[in-house]
């Protein structure tokens, strides 16, 4: 058991290994167990007694719960059946409760004889209600009173998002983000607000359900360390699919940056030219990386520009400048010139 890897097995046997045998803690974990709903998954009767459902959470929320870090978030994802009894699980176990969310999302699973499910519990805890790892910069939104009314008393930092999440439509199976071969997917989008909010590069994000994979793919995407356990073997080879075609840095599917002011595309240009490092050397070397995007961000506030940029935002706008030809070049040689602009090789 390492981190930036899947462990296939039961999770509470895992969890218990991990308690005995790894010194690594968790700073975020996401859960998105079974429902007990009836759903159907290929290795997991989801059909348990009340009684027998409500031990199992107890016992995988401790385990998860003994193995989190100190300062670490604790993210449990649950139907209406079971999230009083999640709450008071957490409550039991002495973790605080920062947000109750729900997300609320479009294309709501069909009922026929009451009003169509079309909303998750989503339950924010953490260990330390004094000691935690809040990024408010990194999620937050348009207002309307910015976006629609133009006013300029709006804060131009943005506003952080209420607790009802509308913005997040359920994985269709229609839909290009869904892989297939898992019968419950979460919007990577969705994870992505969790991670950049939750926890910092480097961190390491745990999911003791990793099912179609989304929580491990979203945490590499923004340059987290992840370690998932899942149950299944199908599913397993699956997540191992989906992490070994995504990269560092990538594009969380389904979201669209922001357009970035003329003056921020400058200075990241004059930036990635005082850099003298390709972009793609950049994309290899992550400590480097994240050096980069340190030192853009120094040179916005000493242009008394007061936003900050973080790696995942820089990258998709470095990749759109380098795509679009105007990157300045970099060459490896000291003794070669550094100026002029002309389309970067596609990288491999």
């Amino acid at each position: 058991m390492r981190p930036d890897s899947i462990v296939q097995g039961d999770c509470i046997a895992l969890l218990d290994q991990m308690k005995q045998e790894t010194e690594f803690r968790p700073d975020l974990i996401f859960a998105d167990p079974p429902f007990n709903i009836g759903f159907t998954y290929d290795v997991y009767e989801d059909t348990k007694g009340y009684e027998e459902y409500y031990a199992w959470t107890h016992d995988w929320m401790q385990g998860c719960a003994e193995v989190l870090a100190p300062a670490g978030a604790f993210w449990v994802a649950i139907g209406a059946e079971y999230a009083a009894e999640v709450r008071m699980i957490g409550r039991k176990l002495g973790l605080t409760l920062r947000n109750w969310v729900i997300w609320h999302y479009t294309f709501g699973q069909n009922t026929k004889m009451k009003f169509a499910r079309a909303h998750v519990h989503l339950f924010y805890f953490v260990k330390d209600p004094k000691q935690f790892t809040f990024n408010d910069p990194a999620v937050r939104t348009f207002s309307d009173r910015e976006r629609v009314y133009k006013d300029k008393r709006a804060n131009p930092a943005g506003r952080i998002p209420d607790d009802v999440w509308t913005e997040f439509p359920r994985v269709c199976g229609s839909f290009g983000e869904r892989e297939g071969w898992h019968p419950c997917q979460m919007p990577e989008p969705l994870l992505a607000r969790i991670i950049r909010a939750c926890s910092n590069v480097g961190d390491l994000v745990f999911d003791p359900f990793s099912g179609s994979g989304t929580t491990v793919v979203a945490a590499k995407k923004l340059n987290r360390h992840y370690l998932g356990f899942e149950l299944s073997e199908e599913y397993f080879a699956g997540i191992n699919r989906r992490l070994d075609a995504t990269e560092p840095y990538a594009t969380i599917h389904g979201e669209e940056a922001d357009r970035w002011p003329q003056s921020h595309l400058d200075l990241l240009k004059e930036a990635y030219s005082d850099f003298t490092m390709p972009s793609d050397a950049l994309r290899k070397t992550p400590h480097l990386f994240q050096r980069f995007v340190e030192r853009f961000n120094l040179r916005l506030l000493h242009s008394g520009i007061e936003d900050e940029h973080y790696p995942d935002a820089v990258w998709r706008e470095l990749e759109r400048l380098r795509k679009s030809g105007k990157l300045p070049i970099i060459r490896v040689h000291a003794d070669e010139p550094r100026t002029g602009t002309q389309p970067m090789p596609e990288l491999d």
